[in-house]
């Protein structure tokens, strides 16, 4: 039994490993230029025992993205419908900006796959991503019909929060080219979570929402 223990935990160590060493070959040359050798290399393993684990370089590449997209999922799945808007979408912006930070090569993969139309991802999205969202839509609605928010459309909020805090993954190049640093920056970091938080939250907390609005 400790034996048998001992090898699923090798095992799961190794298609860690070989996962790492995925990401960033997959994210330097894309699926298409990436190769198995080259992977089992940064891997640190023979291309057999890579090949033990994962049969093709397309299931590699699919075992990669979706275990990028349930990261990606968490900070969503932890917006708490009990929990005041104010504190669960500060949480989420921030918990979003701090996955940005950590994982640049993970969302800038994934954000290649989705504008090629995900291909080799459509089936995970439809299956995890799309019911979380719907999950969370219902969240903001009642938040909505609670009074606690002005009358937006929760999903385009959603997006709206996927746009601004993955650009800093994304574009990273381009944010530092521009602002000469970046979210690695602590000072930096804190500047842009307040920024976006009071931009967000001022355009959809309904006792900040713009007084003008309902007489317009």
């Amino acid at each position: 039994m400790a034996e048998s223990r001992s090898k699923s935990r090798i095992g799961e160590a190794n298609v860690e490993r070989i996962l790492d060493a995925a990401l960033v070959v997959f994210s330097r040359y894309g699926l298409r230029g990436a190769r198995t050798d080259q992977i089992a290399e940064a891997a640190g393993m023979s291309k057999p025992n890579l090949l033990y684990y994962f049969r093709t370089k397309e299931e590699l590449y699919i075992a990669v993205l979706e275990r990028t997209l349930l990261m990606w999922l968490d900070p969503l799945a932890r917006i708490d419908p009990e929990a005041d808007p104010r504190e669960a979408l500060t949480d989420y912006i921030t918990r979003k900006l701090l996955s940005a930070r950590s994982h640049p090569d993970e969302s800038r993969l994934f954000a290649t796959e989705v504008i090629q139309g995900a291909p080799m991802l459509a089936t995970a999205l439809k299956r995890d991503l799309a019911p979380l969202v719907e999950a969370k839509i219902a969240t903001i609605a009642r938040w909505i019909g609670e009074g606690k928010l002005a009358p937006i459309d929760p999903m385009t909020l959603i997006f709206m929060i996927w746009a601004t805090t993955q650009h800093y993954a994304d574009f990273a190049a381009q944010v530092s080219l521009l602002a000469g640093q970046g979210l690695e920056d602590p000072a930096y970091f804190e500047r842009t979570r307040d920024t976006i938080v009071e931009v967000i939250l001022r355009g959809v907390l309904a006792d900040r929402a713009n007084p003008d609005r309902s007489s317009a």
